[in-house]
């Protein structure tokens, strides 16, 4: 016994990064299983499920049943209104790549479910694939490998196994991420589309295209910056701009109205505050939200607005000066910053945050910098702790405005 528990060190660290990083998804995957089973086996007539729910239903359920819309009956040339006369939720505020992928491999099965749901999990494999090459020269081969366990292990790690376009997108991001850094910007001409009519985010890829480009011109004298390399940084952000407002004017041919998406994303907020909003202006809505979450929890409202300032100021200063986000390199937290910049302009955030933070998952390599195993293991503990109350409080028992997914 003693002489195995020696060498299974040793076969773990001779063992491909593939197999290991496969061994990690999978025995995520289980626990992710597991805790799905034990949610649908707690479920209550109150929840949305009801009583005695599958993991077939927890795979098509929430959005996952709007991106299955999208793939059977495709997008509404009439917006639908409430009977206030509101542009109501519909389709135009899901991207079409998943959807159709979905289709197209569920087609094989007789199922659109099951499309989704192998989608979901190959991605997710691969992203970690991703984050692991991603991370691994900045910060180490077992600080990277620690990383993609929390990665697959965290609190919303159950996208892994649903129907929601957010695997796909962290593996698309994650390749562009890495593209980025090594200079292969030819490859970005493909990723950049696909991205874009995946999940909205591209404009945060544009705008960390941007800095990455001042960046390289700031240390061109030790880092050249050749001609052609110029031009591609230049092309592929004005690409991922007019990719990141495409969906908006193709919403707007064919549904005849020039605010077409911007009145359906605005249809959601408009279940959490009063009398809607008007119109969208950026960075308005975080304003909204923390005087809404402040008058909530039964606090001033006055103080909302100056804890969100105190929340950008603390999260700026920490890209900027924590030892462990440092280690990431210039280019990630770049990354970071521009998608926290895009948050701030166009989200309102409410229960669906913690997931819309997903493109932040490099980040986790910042907590894997530690080399304690008693801290990497209490970050373990913490993600998968944080990964049942996501599935069970939110996922399986959501049932009121703060506990949808």
């Amino acid at each position: 016994m003693a002489h195995l528990a020696l060498t299974l060190p040793r076969r773990w660290a001779a063992a491909p990064p593939a197999l290991r990083i496969a061994l990690i998804y999978l025995a995520a995957r289980a626990v992710t299983t597991a805790m799905m089973i034990a949610a649908a086996l707690q479920s209550t007539p109150m929840s949305r499920f009801g009583p005695d729910p599958g993991l077939g239903d927890f795979i098509v359920a929430w959005d996952a049943q709007w991106y299955w819309l999208v793939a059977e009956e495709g997008y509404p040339s009439d917006l639908p209104l409430t009977p206030s006369g509101d542009v109501a939720e519909n389709a135009w505020a899901f991207m079409p790549v998943f959807a159709f992928a979905a289709k197209a491999i569920g087609f094989l099965f007789g199922s659109w479910g099951m499309g989704a749901f192998l989608l979901s999990f190959v991605a997710g494999y691969f992203a970690c694939l991703a984050l692991h090459r991603l991370l691994r020269d900045r910060i180490g081969r077992r600080a990277a490998m620690w990383a993609v366990a929390f990665f697959a292990s965290g609190p919303i790690a159950a996208m892994f196994q649903v129907g929601y376009a957010e695997t796909l997108f962290l593996l698309l991001l994650f390749l562009a991420l890495d593209a980025t850094v090594r200079r292969h910007y030819t490859l970005l001409y493909v990723l950049i589309p696909v991205m874009a009519f995946t999940r909205p985010g591209i404009l945060a890829l544009a705008l960390y295209l941007g800095l990455h480009g001042i960046l390289r011109w700031w240390h061109r004298r030790d880092d050249p910056l050749p001609a052609r390399e110029v031009v591609h940084i230049v092309a592929l952000g004005a690409l991922a701009t007019v990719c990141g407002f495409a969906w908006q004017v193709i919403a707007s041919v064919v549904t005849g109205d020039p605010g077409a998406y911007l009145s359906t994303e605005l249809a959601w907020r408009r279940n959490w505050i009063a009398g809607g909003a008007e119109g969208f202006m950026p960075f308005d809505g975080w304003i909204q939200a923390s005087q809404f979450w402040f008058a909530q929890w039964g606090l001033p409202t006055a103080w909302g607005p100056i804890a969100l300032v105190l929340l950008v100021v603390a999260t700026g200063a920490a890209l900027l000066y924590l030892p462990q986000l440092r280690a990431l390199g210039p280019d990630l937290r770049l990354w970071s910053a521009s998608y926290l910049l895009y948050l701030l302009a166009v989200f309102f955030p409410q229960s669906s945050t913690f997931r819309l933070l997903l493109p932040l998952s490099p980040a986790w390599g910042a907590l894997a910098v530690p080399r304690s195993r008693i801290w990497r293991g209490g970050i373990l503990v913490a993600c998968l702790a944080g990964q049942w109350l996501w599935i069970y409080h939110v996922y399986a028992l959501g049932n009121t405005f703060w506990q949808v997914p």
